[in-house]
Order: structure tokens, then C-alpha cells, then sequence
């Protein structure tokens, strides 16, 4: 179930669109902000207030990094590893994260603290190497400024 004020939202966004179904981003976000992560019952509870077929959503849900089709850790650290950051080794960057928190790409440390996702692109090539943590864009990354974010989010 979403909150009366996200039903309302909702509803006030189907009037400015003649089919509904555009509706679905904004309703997707308002889920997974309400709870974290967006279930099969997210998915399909969802689908039945924008009228979509639930297969439609859960391709939307599966295709956006954006969202969580499965629960993840206080912090998603998303690192992109597309060809900019790549090239500035974005893979040392990975394994550094990885060692430190004790956990390979996709898993969520024990504590529920960290979940390290890989991103196709995050679109700052010209920062690279580089990871988003919620709305933050962390840049030019190296192995210390890691060190620092982590410390700063635990």
C-alpha cells in the first residue's frame, strides 16, 4: 500500500496525461521511497493503480537501475563502470570497495549498511572514475577518497 498523500499524487498525475501508463515511473519511485524496495507485490499493486499488466512493470522495475527489485543495504553505492571510468579504473575502485567492506558486487554487507551495485553509466565520463551513493555524485574517485565516503556514511 502507498501513503494517502503518494494515492493522491498519483491521481493528480493521471489527470495530466490522456492514458495513465506515463504515470508508472513516478509511482514506482513513490513505492520504493515509501519502502525501500519494490516487491512482487510492489510491483503488481502498482500495475493495478496505473493500469498496466504487472509483466509490463516488472520490465520497467528490472530495466532501471533506479530501482531496487530486491532489498538493499542503508547506502547503494552504484559504481559505474562504463568505458570512461573504466579507462580510469574504475575496476581498482571496485575491488577496493569490495575488500573493504568485505562483499563482492551486488551482495549487501551483514549489517545492512552497504550494498555495492555496478552502474552501466552514470553519466559524468568527464569525472571519472566515479560512484552515486542516493543523490550524491562522488568523482574522480581513487582508492583514499573511497576510504573517506565510507567512513562519512557509516
Amino acid at each position: 500500500m502507498l501513503s494517502e498523500q503518494s494515492l493522491k499524487k498519483i491521481e493528480e498525475l493521471k489527470t495530466h496525461y490522456p492514458n495513465p501508463r506515463p504515470v508508472v515511473l513516478a509511482a514506482l519511485w513513490m513505492w520504493q521511497d515509501e519502502h525501500g524496495w519494490i516487491s512482487q507485490e510492489g510491483m503488481k499493486y502498482v500495475a493495478g493503480l496505473v493500469g498496466m499488466p504487472p509483466h509490463e512493470v516488472y520490465g520497467i522495475v528490472t530495466f532501471y537501475t533506479m530501482y531496487n527489485s530486491k532489498p538493499v543495504g542503508r547506502h547503494k553505492l552504484e559504481v559505474c563502470t562504463n568505458v570512461s571510468c573504466m579507462l580510469r579504473n574504475s575496476d581498482k575502485i571496485v575491488r577496493h570497495i569490495e575488500n573493504r567492506l568485505n562483499i563482492k558486487m551486488g551482495e549487501t554487507t551483514p549489517d545492512k549498511r552497504f550494498t555495492l551495485v555496478e552502474a552501466e553509466c552514470l553519466g559524468a565520463c568527464g569525472y571519472a572514475p566515479m560512484l552515486q551513493c542516493g543523490d550524491e555524485y562522488y568523482e574522480n574517485l581513487d582508492e583514499a577518497k573511497v576510504d573517506r565516503i565510507l567512513a562519512e556514511l557509516k
